[in-house]
Formats: C-alpha cells, sequence, structure tokens
C-alpha cells in the first residue's frame, strides 16, 4: 500500500492555523454552501456518510446534527480523540462511528456503501491518488455523491509565479526543506477529473476555494475586514477563470451518471 500521511502531533496546530483562520472560515463557507445546495437536491431522508480522512470533522459534525450518519475515518488518533470530544460536546455520540486507519483499509463488504461521501484536503497527502480515488467510488452507493476537495498544483504554480519564487518553480514546486503542513502531492485538476471520468463519475459541480485570499496584496484588509473577503470569496469561487485559480479546488461528482464534461 503506498504512504499516507498523518497528522498525529500535529492535530492542534491544524486544527488552529487551518480552521481557527480567515483561510479556514473561506474554506468552510465555500464547502458548506456546496453541500447545503447539493442536500437541497436529493431525497429528504437520513443519509450515510463517510467523512474519509476527515481529522476532527469539522464538515460532518453539523450534517450529522441535521441528522444524517457519519463514519468518520482517519489515520490519526489524535484528530479522532479531539473529533469524539466535539461530538460528545454536541450530543452526537448517536450519530458517529469512528475508524482509525487508512481509507484504503475500508471495504464496501464490511461498512455497506454510503450515499455522500467526503473527502477534504486529504489526496494531495496520498501518494497513490488513483487508487484512493477508486477506493472511494467502490465505497459510494449507486449515484451517490461525492464531495472532493484537493490542493490545486495550478493555483500554487500561479501564487508563485506572482511572488517572484522562480527557484522554486525550476524545482518543480519541491522545497529545500519540508514544511509541516504543505502537501507532499499536490494535484494537478485535469488529472484528477480525468481520473474520476475514467471511474464513471459526472462533476456536477466546482468551486474554488480561496481563489483570492492567497493573492492580496494588503495583509490588513485581510485582518481587518474578513467578511468582505469571504464575501468576495463566495461571490467568485464559482467562476472562470478563479475556480482554477483557487489554493483548493472542490469538486462534487455522481457515481455511474457517465463521463464528466470536458
Amino acid at each position: 500500500m503506498q504512504p499516507n500521511t498523518s497528522f498525529d502531533g500535529k492535530s492542534h496546530t491544524f486544527s488552529r492555523n487551518i480552521y481557527g483562520t480567515t483561510k479556514g472560515r473561506i474554506r468552510l463557507a465555500v464547502l458548506g454552501r456546496d453541500l447545503d445546495e447539493l442536500l437541497q437536491t436529493l431525497p429528504p431522508r437520513p443519509l450515510r456518510i463517510l467523512d474519509a480522512g476527515g481529522g476532527f470533522g469539522p464538515l460532518s459534525q453539523p450534517l450529522a446534527a441535521l441528522g444524517h450518519r457519519v463514519v468518520l475515518c482517519d489515520l490519526s488518533g489524535e484528530m479522532l480523540a479531539l473529533a469524539r470530544a466535539q461530538v460528545e460536546e454536541k450530543g452526537l455520540n448517536d450519530r458517529f462511528d469512528f475508524i482509525q486507519g487508512p481509507i484504503q483499509s475500508l471495504s464496501a463488504e464490511d461498512l455497506g456503501r454510503f450515499d455522500l461521501i467526503l473527502c477534504h484536503a486529504v489526496l494531495e497527502w496520498v501518494e497513490d491518488q488513483a487508487g484512493l480515488l477508486a477506493t472511494l467510488h467502490e465505497l459510494l452507493a449507486d449515484d451517490g455523491h461525492l464531495s472532493l476537495m484537493f490542493y490545486n498544483r495550478d493555483g500554487l504554480l500561479f501564487h508563485s509565479l506572482v511572488m517572484g519564487n522562480f527557484d522554486y518553480i525550476h524545482a518543480d514546486l519541491v522545497k529545500k526543506r519540508r514544511q509541516k503542513l504543505t502537501p507532499g502531492w499536490p494535484c494537478r485538476p485535469e488529472q484528477v477529473y480525468r481520473w474520476l471520468a475514467e471511474l464513471g463519475f459526472a462533476i456536477t459541480g466546482r468551486s474554488g476555494v480561496r481563489v483570492l485570499h492567497d493573492y492580496m496584496v494588503d495583509r490588513q484588509v485581510k485582518a481587518e475586514r474578513p467578511e468582505e473577503v469571504i464575501a468576495m470569496e463566495l461571490a467568485h469561487a464559482r467562476r472562470e477563470p478563479f475556480v482554477h485559480l483557487g489554493r483548493y479546488i472542490h469538486v462534487l461528482a455522481r457515481k455511474g451518471a457517465g463521463p464528466a464534461p470536458g
């Protein structure tokens, strides 16, 4: 099995540095809007949801609060401990099951299939990305939906260009010293779309995440006017060319619906 990345030893840093900032609020706002709109198109019944590599479950906890049943899988025991504490505090214990281990170890034979799978900011931490997507496809029910957010290599490249980090570009976007929260395998969108199409997914929606924030020169605007920044992100997240300039791209895809659009 190809290596995955565990966040043991980094769980609180991850929670604080990602979700305790405007960057995290943008992520939650964009993903939350996309998922809310998806749920409005589905039958009004409790769904079986897999939060694959979901950490402490920042997106699946609100879904459980709506009455859906969640299986939260993560490689990090620390992340799952944080998730359990938050779930217990919110009184959602009866709607969650927790599995510690790699996503690739999950099977439909053991767990059944899911109506919705969340896989957010995971793909870029896994070397065998095509294999991970195949696992998610197998775990998804026919006509089920995949919510996939991945670290966008094109956005990383463009940001490096506008910042003049040419040495980094010449090094093929590989840092000399590995940073703790820098993904090892940034994703090329066209490759991810190709893999999804080969598996029989149809892409039903795309949003960029942080399509403006990371390019803003005036840091004071980001610090003092976060609500306006988030509003602008939401206004431009689905518009080209901004979608594919996002630091992340969020894709909604339906299983068994034919090839994805080119």
